[in-house]
Protein backbone atom coordinates (compact mmCIF):
# COMPACT_ATOMS: atom_id res chain seq x y z
CA UNK A 1 0.00 0.00 0.00
CA UNK A 2 1.33 3.06 -0.86
CA UNK A 3 0.95 5.91 2.31
CA UNK A 4 -0.28 9.21 2.12
CA UNK A 5 2.88 10.52 3.29
CA UNK A 6 4.86 8.92 1.07
CA UNK A 7 2.21 10.17 -1.96
CA UNK A 8 1.98 13.72 -0.68
CA UNK A 9 5.91 13.50 -0.61
CA UNK A 10 5.80 12.40 -3.65
CA UNK A 11 3.40 15.23 -5.60
CA UNK A 12 5.74 17.71 -3.33
CA UNK A 13 8.63 16.00 -5.43
CA UNK A 14 7.22 16.32 -8.47
CA UNK A 15 6.25 20.39 -7.87
CA UNK A 16 9.46 20.83 -6.50
CA UNK A 17 11.89 19.16 -8.96
CA UNK A 18 9.78 21.20 -11.92
CA UNK A 19 10.67 24.60 -10.61
CA UNK A 20 14.26 23.50 -10.03
CA UNK A 21 14.06 22.31 -13.69
CA UNK A 22 12.28 25.25 -15.30
CA UNK A 23 9.67 23.00 -16.59
CA UNK A 24 6.43 24.17 -17.36
CA UNK A 25 3.88 24.32 -14.34
CA UNK A 26 3.52 20.52 -13.10
CA UNK A 27 0.53 19.04 -12.20
CA UNK A 28 0.80 15.95 -10.38
CA UNK A 29 -1.77 12.61 -9.68
CA UNK A 30 -0.68 9.91 -6.94
CA UNK A 31 -3.33 7.14 -7.25
CA UNK A 32 -3.38 3.51 -5.32
CA UNK A 33 -3.23 0.72 -7.08
CA UNK A 34 -7.57 0.95 -7.21
CA UNK A 35 -7.04 3.72 -9.37
CA UNK A 36 -8.45 5.95 -6.37
CA UNK A 37 -7.18 9.63 -5.91
CA UNK A 38 -5.09 9.90 -3.08
CA UNK A 39 -3.00 13.23 -3.60
CA UNK A 40 -3.58 15.43 -6.36
CA UNK A 41 -1.63 19.18 -6.42
CA UNK A 42 -1.08 21.71 -8.66
CA UNK A 43 1.53 23.95 -9.92
CA UNK A 44 0.29 27.80 -9.57
CA UNK A 45 -1.16 28.35 -12.91
CA UNK A 46 -0.85 24.94 -14.19
CA UNK A 47 -3.53 24.73 -17.21
CA UNK A 48 -7.01 24.22 -17.75
CA UNK A 49 -7.46 20.57 -18.06
CA UNK A 50 -3.99 19.30 -16.24
CA UNK A 51 -5.49 18.09 -13.20
CA UNK A 52 -7.95 15.21 -15.51
CA UNK A 53 -4.74 14.31 -17.44
CA UNK A 54 -2.50 13.60 -14.81
CA UNK A 55 -5.65 11.65 -13.46
CA UNK A 56 -5.77 9.98 -16.55
CA UNK A 57 -2.45 8.89 -17.06
CA UNK A 58 -1.76 7.24 -13.74
CA UNK A 59 -4.88 5.72 -14.15
CA UNK A 60 -4.15 4.14 -17.41
CA UNK A 61 -0.99 2.79 -16.31
CA UNK A 62 -2.40 1.14 -13.64
CA UNK A 63 -5.20 0.15 -15.19
CA UNK A 64 -3.40 -1.56 -18.22
CA UNK A 65 -0.03 -2.84 -15.39
CA UNK A 66 1.89 -0.95 -17.95
CA UNK A 67 3.40 2.63 -17.73
CA UNK A 68 1.79 5.38 -20.75
CA UNK A 69 5.29 5.15 -22.41
CA UNK A 70 4.82 1.57 -23.00
CA UNK A 71 1.20 1.77 -23.76
CA UNK A 72 1.93 5.30 -26.12
CA UNK A 73 4.48 2.43 -28.17
CA UNK A 74 2.30 0.41 -28.40
CA UNK A 75 -0.76 2.39 -29.32
CA UNK A 76 1.31 3.87 -32.12
CA UNK A 77 1.34 0.21 -33.61
CA UNK A 78 -1.76 0.62 -36.32
CA UNK A 79 -2.75 -3.31 -36.15
CA UNK A 80 -3.77 -2.15 -32.54
CA UNK A 81 -5.12 1.25 -33.12
CA UNK A 82 -9.04 -0.76 -33.26
CA UNK A 83 -7.98 -2.02 -29.29
CA UNK A 84 -6.92 1.51 -28.52
CA UNK A 85 -10.01 3.60 -29.89
CA UNK A 86 -12.37 0.86 -27.93
CA UNK A 87 -9.59 1.26 -24.61
CA UNK A 88 -10.53 4.67 -24.74
CA UNK A 89 -14.60 4.18 -25.04
CA UNK A 90 -14.63 1.98 -22.29
CA UNK A 91 -12.28 3.63 -20.09
CA UNK A 92 -14.39 7.01 -20.55
CA UNK A 93 -11.44 9.05 -22.08
CA UNK A 94 -9.40 8.29 -18.56
CA UNK A 95 -6.29 6.91 -21.07
CA UNK A 96 -3.79 9.41 -22.22
CA UNK A 97 -1.24 7.15 -24.69
CA UNK A 98 1.68 9.14 -23.77
CA UNK A 99 4.58 9.03 -21.00
CA UNK A 100 3.98 10.84 -17.96
CA UNK A 101 1.87 7.63 -16.72
CA UNK A 102 4.28 5.82 -14.11
CA UNK A 103 3.64 2.68 -12.08
CA UNK A 104 5.08 3.15 -8.46
CA UNK A 105 6.37 -0.25 -7.06
CA UNK A 106 7.90 -1.11 -3.21
CA UNK A 107 9.73 -4.46 -3.84
CA UNK A 108 8.66 -5.08 -7.14
CA UNK A 109 5.00 -4.54 -6.40
CA UNK A 110 2.74 -2.31 -7.88
CA UNK A 111 1.23 0.17 -4.88
CA UNK A 112 0.11 2.82 -7.17
CA UNK A 113 0.60 4.83 -10.37
CA UNK A 114 1.71 8.72 -10.71
CA UNK A 115 0.46 10.97 -13.43
CA UNK A 116 2.18 14.15 -14.02
CA UNK A 117 1.00 16.72 -17.15
CA UNK A 118 2.63 20.28 -17.65
CA UNK A 119 5.49 20.00 -19.88
CA UNK A 120 6.24 17.91 -23.15
CA UNK A 121 5.95 14.10 -22.39
CA UNK A 122 9.27 12.89 -21.42
CA UNK A 123 9.76 15.84 -18.54
CA UNK A 124 6.62 15.05 -17.32
CA UNK A 125 8.10 11.52 -16.99
CA UNK A 126 11.23 12.50 -15.76
CA UNK A 127 9.73 14.32 -12.84
CA UNK A 128 7.46 11.64 -11.65
CA UNK A 129 10.40 9.41 -11.67
CA UNK A 130 12.92 11.66 -9.59
CA UNK A 131 10.27 12.14 -7.26
CA UNK A 132 9.29 8.59 -6.39
CA UNK A 133 12.44 7.52 -6.00
CA UNK A 134 13.46 10.21 -3.83
CA UNK A 135 11.20 8.88 -1.55
CA UNK A 136 12.48 5.09 -2.01
CA UNK A 137 10.59 3.32 -4.57
CA UNK A 138 11.16 1.82 -7.39
CA UNK A 139 9.77 3.89 -10.52
CA UNK A 140 8.59 1.66 -13.45
CA UNK A 141 8.69 3.15 -16.79
CA UNK A 142 9.10 0.41 -18.65
CA UNK A 143 10.93 -0.32 -21.83
CA UNK A 144 9.97 0.08 -25.59
CA UNK A 145 9.09 -2.87 -26.54
CA UNK A 146 9.67 -4.89 -29.99
CA UNK A 147 5.76 -6.27 -29.66
CA UNK A 148 4.55 -9.21 -31.77
CA UNK A 149 1.89 -11.77 -32.18
CA UNK A 150 2.49 -15.21 -30.66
Amino acid sequence: MLTLAEADAIADGVIDWGRKQGSGKLTVAVLDTGGHPIVVKREDGSEFLRVQIAIAKAWGALGMGLPTRVIAERAARPELAGFFVSLAAVSGGRLVPVAGGVLVRRDGQVVGGVGVSGDVSHVDEEAAVAAIEAVGLQADVGQVEEWRRP
